[in-house]
């Protein structure tokens, strides 16, 4: 027997209720029933960072939350932080330094990154190569080897501080 919750929360700006299962995650939830497939379902144990998102402005992994822990929260996907151009400059800074492959990972790592910039950001400090590498080490990439995605992310950090990269 699976049991039902109404719950109400503001996703990307737009407020949405939505009847779900208790036992929904949020990431299955965002893909499933809000389409939003810009998260991917990894590992499904927290430890690859694909589905990482945004829940009251603190990064989280979309598979160890569920849907119903959300009732009242805002949450933000990739989705939400490439429309409003929050992550625009990490998105091309990542395709010009070839940090993203086969893209799996990218959502994750672009949301992760730009946590790190704004909290950089508010010490008016720029995070260097090693801050980096420890603040993205919760997301996996199979692809790229990570020293194209600290270029990427040490490059938008830099610009935004006003530094010349």
């Amino acid at each position: 027997m699976s049991m039902d919750i109404d719950i109400t929360l503001t996703v990307n700006g737009e407020r949405v209720t939505e009847r779900v299962e208790a036992r929904k995650t949020l990431v299955d939830f965002v893909r499933d029933d809000l389409g939003l497939t810009g998260s991917h379902v990894g590992c499904e144990h927290g430890v690859c960072g694909a589905c990482t998102m945004r829940v009251d402005g603190v990064i989280v992994r979309g598979c160890l939350m569920l849907a119903a822990q959300c009732d009242g929260a805002t949450v933000e996907t990739i989705e939400g932080l490439s429309d409003s151009g929050e992550v625009a400059d990490l998105q091309a800074a990542f395709e010009q330094r070839n940090a993203l492959q086969c893209g799996y990972c990218t959502p994750g790592m672009l949301t992760a990154a730009q946590e790190l910039l704004q909290q950089a950001q508010a010490r008016n400090a720029v995070p260097s190569r090693d801050e980096i590498r420890e603040h993205i080490s919760g997301n996996y990439c199979r692809c790229t080897g990570y020293h194209a995605i600290v270029d990427a992310v040490e490059s938008v950090a830099k610009a935004r501080a006003g530094a010349k990269s």
